[in-house]
């Protein structure tokens, strides 16, 4: 299926790795020309892989989301390079660090940081990029949201809480802008094996009794057979299919949803 995105220009935040850099690479497969925003060291080098690998135009920028005149610098530096932004995936996001089952665990100065991170950041991006498209009548936005916005996952607070608030904004934003044939949609993965997932199987582990703690393969093998009926990991990629997909003119009536990409885990009866 041509999803006709060929020399269009992708901007995903937080691609230098996980699952942005699996939307970043679907994009670029599909032709589109990507713009890797990232405060990781190895920007430059992803985005550089990605010109390499698909023989696209691609720039890697250092852009740290919780800096609004960061977003904006790097918008400019991308138009210049690359021309308009037709596409945004906002991947970019962070957790607190701690297991927070039950919320006691954590502390309040435990929060700022992940709220000004994910919903700050979406706040920055969305005034950064939406004015723009509005004014070309032309555009699709895509943010990562989480399953554990949606059942009140314990596991870390701060980052559910935050990603419930980012499901709901995009809805506020879909309304505003689909006059402007401007499109917005969540995507919210499952059981993902990314580097932040991992952080949360180190956070658990820590606060086990020594008999009872796990590697992070037997903790990963364990728990998505519990949750999702699927039983298997999402992959990155799965939930990049699913990203370009939305962004694409395949996906023209598409706009306001909240979309998982979890295995099953979260089923609505």
């Amino acid at each position: 299926m041509d999803l006709e995105l060929t020399g269009q220009v992708a901007v995903v935040t937080g691609g230098a790795s996980g699952i942005g850099l699996a939307c970043a690479r679907t994009f670029a497969r599909e032709g589109a020309m990507v713009a890797i925003w990232d405060v990781a060291s190895n920007v430059e080098e992803a985005a550089a892989a990605i010109a390499g690998d698909f023989g696209v135009s691609a720039c890697g920028l250092s852009v740290n989301v919780s800096d609004y005149p960061s977003v904006q610098a790097a918008l400019a530096e991308t138009e210049s390079a690359l021309g308009a932004v037709r596409h945004l995936v906002h991947a970019a996001a962070i957790g607190s660090g701690k297991f927070g089952f039950p919320y006691t665990n954590l502390d309040p100065s435990d929060w700022p940081r992940v709220l000004e991170v994910n919903i700050m950041g979406m706040t920055h991006i969305a005034h950064a990029v939406g004015p723009a498209m509005s004014e070309r009548r032309d555009g699709s936005m895509i943010f990562i949201g989480s399953v554990a916005a949606q059942i009140g996952s314990p596991t870390d607070p701060p980052y559910s809480a935050s990603k419930a608030a980012n499901i709901n904004f995009a809805q506020c934003m879909a309304k505003d802008l689909a006059p402007h044939n401007v499109r917005v949609n969540v995507v919210n993965p499952g059981m993902v094996q990314t580097p932040l997932n991992r952080g949360v199987w180190q956070a658990w582990n820590l606060q086990q009794p020594p008999a009872e703690r796990r590697s992070y393969e037997e903790w990963a093998g364990e728990k998505v057979k519990k949750v999702a009926p699927l039983a298997r990991w999402q992959r990155p990629e799965d939930v990049a299919d699913m990203v370009v997909f939305l962004s694409s003119p395949r996906a023209a009536q598409v706009t306001g949803q909240s979309i998982n990409v979890d295995g099953g885990q979260v089923m609505r009866f």
